[in-house]
């Protein structure tokens, strides 16, 4: 038995969509079922089988995500990248073209850079839905964004693409991961598919690598269809511990959302720093795009100083915030992108990206936000 209605509020689907409901024990936890072997014929589906996405622990975080993405369906996978990676494979070939933000995630970059290319798919880069609809061609296929992106936290205009779109008979994809559904459901705004990296703010303890597509049924079977031969699956104890971590992520967003819009603020008043990169403060350039479409602005910052030499300084006067990869963990962490996400870029794709070498970005947790500014204003003191 399973709780899914998509009518509760968005606490509620985090704790209750999608649970397994043990008719045997009566538990309030979905069972770990770790088989990788299940009899035939079998009443409960047909070819049970992990690398076919089909397990009960698996159907669990499907329905979960669905329910918090008001989409039809989902599908788990192993990491971020194999969600990404299986969603493009799915639906691109050679000859076909394909439109890419300019600024995203780096390992999204080199995927599209590197093996899109070498596939035979056309790949093209722009920055607004302006430059986007300049790009399509008869062979364009989709269009790809960040929404806000990865690590400039640029937004775009999601119901204007998702009419860009449609118009066109174009396939439009989100990565959602900053915003998460607690801020931001882009699927009722028009988009086609949505995908996360759930190694972040669904999972939100540092501990599990997973990624999840969410879509329309026919999308999710084509994209499922192709993951079953990729083989990129969550095993079972993985989908039991993000299970745990999304029962918590509409409270997690919400002091993520006050701490970073705290943090930004007091960066963005420092004398040390040039400029602070966030959706929530009014000099941003897409701040009255990302108000129409978000409820909550998100964890997620970047700051430049005025003396980029300094950041070296900076991250090791830091004492709570951990100089680390990743993001989307209760406990903040501070990286460098040009040396770390955006590392494998090409100068020349950096310069396009607008990464500079000074660039900061700050996942920030959910610590009592006054030891994160005494943290920040000890160590920029010292520049």
């Amino acid at each position: 038995m399973t709780t899914d209605s998509h009518t509760h509020h968005l606490s509620t689907l985090c704790v209750h969509a999608g649970t397994y409901r043990d008719q045997t024990t009566g538990g309030a936890c979905s069972p770990i079922f770790t088989s990788t072997a299940f009899a035939v014929p079998n009443p409960a589906a047909e070819n049970l089988y992990p690398r076919c996405f089909n397990t009960p622990n698996q159907q669990v975080i499907n329905r979960k995500l669905a329910a918090l993405e008001k989409g039809e369906a989902a599908v788990v996978f192993g990491s971020g990248m194999a969600a990404i990676a299986t969603f493009l494979l799915a639906h691109l070939k050679a000859g076909e073209h394909a439109i890419f933000q300019n600024d995203l995630y780096g390992g999204s970059m080199q995927l599209i850079s590197q093996e899109l290319p070498r596939l035979g798919v056309q790949v093209s880069w722009g920055a607004n839905v302006a430059e986007f609809a300049a790009l399509i061609r008869p062979e364009t296929r989709l269009i790809y964004v960040e929404s806000p992106s990865n690590p400039l936290l640029r937004c775009v205009d999601l119901v204007a693409l998702a009419t860009l779109g449609k118009r066109h008979g174009v396939l439009t994809v989100i990565d959602n991961t900053f915003a998460t559904p607690i801020n931001q459901n882009p699927l009722p705004l028009g988009i086609d598919a949505v995908i996360h990296s759930a190694t972040k703010y669904l999972n939100g303890h540092s501990d599990v690598n997973a990624g999840i597509v969410v879509a329309s049924a026919e999308i999710v079977s084509r994209v499922t269809a192709s993951a079953v031969s990729f083989g990129g699956m969550l095993d079972a104890h993985a989908c039991s511990q993000l299970e745990r971590g999304l029962k918590t992520l509409a409270l997690r967003v919400q002091r993520h959302n006050e701490n970073a819009g705290t943090l930004a603020r007091f960066l963005a008043a420092h004398p040390a720093v040039a400029r602070v990169n966030y959706p929530g403060l009014p000099e941003h350039p897409e701040h009255a795009i990302a108000a129409r479409q978000m409820s909550g602005f998100g964890g997620m910052l970047s700051f430049e100083l005025h003396q980029p030499e300094h950041v070296d300084r900076l991250l090791s006067r830091l004492k709570i915030v951990m100089p680390a990869l990743s993001l989307g963990g209760v406990e903040s962490l501070i990286c460098v992108p040009s040396r770390s996400s955006h590392r494998t870029m090409t100068p020349a794709q950096r310069q396009r990206a607008a990464i500079s070498d000074g660039l900061s970005r700050v996942s920030v947790g959910i610590e009592d936000i006054e030891d994160l500014l005494a943290d920040f204003a000890a160590a920029l003191s010292m520049q």
